[in-house]
């Protein structure tokens, strides 16, 4: 779901963080658009209307744990847990955190990739969720959804900052997801604010 189709169609702080999106041609390997959010958290004004409107969509949904996805999630998840009064956790590349810890790998839209978390991080019946900063093909929110999962949390939604349409996210994307909802809030610059 997008912002846009929550009742935020006209809010001005969308088309806000869609032009704040700086596109990089060609990084990290050629024909790769990326998405550069550097630019939306330099603006003051833009990352606390981002986190704005996911405290507004979360601070009633009975989330016990916000987990962030290494490195770009760790922009907007701890600050969405302090709003909302929960607690953070980090699901980190390989070999990152110290102590005993669950991995999963999983396959980007240019390589593979593996998410590690610590073994007990999350407590069975917690209601977690997972927040990146973009989704392409949904396989390192899925990597997300499996190692919360793997330790008892149930996974209440996923939310990211943008969304790429060329990755054919949809229907796709949402099955990798295991039908976990998914919260987004704007495409990519090229594409202006909704798709």
């Amino acid at each position: 779901m997008f912002a846009a189709e929550n009742g935020l169609k006209d809010d001005p702080r969308l088309k806000g963080i869609s032009d704040a999106i700086r596109v990089v041609p060609n990084f990290p390997i050629p024909g790769i658009m990326f998405q550069d959010i550097t630019a939306i958290v330099s603006k003051h004004k833009v990352f606390k209307d981002i986190i704005d409107i996911f405290v507004e969509r979360y601070k009633d949904m009975d989330i016990s744990v916000v987990a962030g996805i290494e490195a770009r999630g760790f922009i907007f998840a701890p600050a969405i847990a302090l709003a909302i009064g929960v607690k953070f956790v980090p699901l980190r590349k390989p070999r990152k955190l110290p102590g005993e810890v669950i991995s999963e790998e999983y396959e980007l839209e240019y390589g593979k990739d593996c998410l590690e978390m610590h073994v007990g991080a999350v407590e069975r019946g917690e209601r977690a969720l997972v927040i990146d900063d973009l989704v392409a093909t949904g396989g390192t929110l899925s990597a997300a959804i499996r190692l919360l999962e793997r330790n008892g949390a149930e996974v209440v939604e996923c939310a990211c900052v943008i969304g790429l349409p060329e990755a054919e996210l949809y229907p796709q994307g949402r099955c990798r997801l295991d039908g976990k909802p998914l919260y987004i809030l704007v495409g990519p610059r090229q594409y202006g604010p909704f798709f």
